[in-house]
């Protein structure tokens, strides 16, 4: 048998709160922003984003169970042919929970969860950039390092002098202007 999610329930057993978590998220995808409490709003987002990235797979398996979870098929089909292909450079992130204060009547926390349809920033893109240019750059370097193996190409050796030697002339000199000062 399966173990139950951790944390209290959001209604009254886990099979109420696996209908009500696809309702929420049919409500998200239908909308694309709902207000809701921050505890439902913590809860809807790992199977927002699960279903998401099901849906930026589109294949029919993906499509049937996303259908296992959202029963509208309009829904299903907004979610396939719109929300996925927004978040396609996206990887991972695909909703943002904001808080917005308490309810009036039972001055519950509420928070608004919504589908993050910005693009994603240039700077990342610059940073992804960076890297393979990088990993490019230090595969070139390795390959003459390589090809320097006759003597005429290698670079001239310098001695190699004990590090204390080095460390200590310096500091002998100071010393000795200090003196003379």
């Amino acid at each position: 048998m399966p173990t139950p999610a951790k944390g209290p329930r959001l209604g009254s057993g886990p099979a109420h709160e696996r209908l009500m978590l696809a309702n929420l998220s049919t409500q998200l995808f239908e909308h694309g922003r709902i207000t809701t409490t921050e505890t439902k709003a913590k809860r809807l987002r790992p199977v927002a984003e699960r279903l998401i990235t099901f849906a930026k797979r589109g294949d029919l398996h993906a499509r049937r169970r996303v259908l296992r979870v959202v029963r509208d098929k309009s829904v299903v089909h907004t979610l396939f042919t719109e929300i996925a292909p927004q978040m396609a450079e996206r990887e991972g992130g695909y909703t943002r929970i904001t808080k917005v204060g308490t309810r009036k009547g039972d001055n519950a926390p509420l928070a608004v969860i919504e589908l993050v349809t910005e693009p994603v920033s240039p700077k990342q893109a610059v940073v992804r950039e960076a890297e393979k240019a990088a990993e490019k750059a230090s595969k070139k370097a390795d390959k003459p390092a390589a090809k320097a193996d006759t003597v005429e190409d290698a670079p001239a050796a310098v001695e190699d002098a004990p590090a204390e030697d080095v460390q200590d002339a310096p500091v002998e000199d100071a010393a000795e202007e200090k003196k003379e000062a």
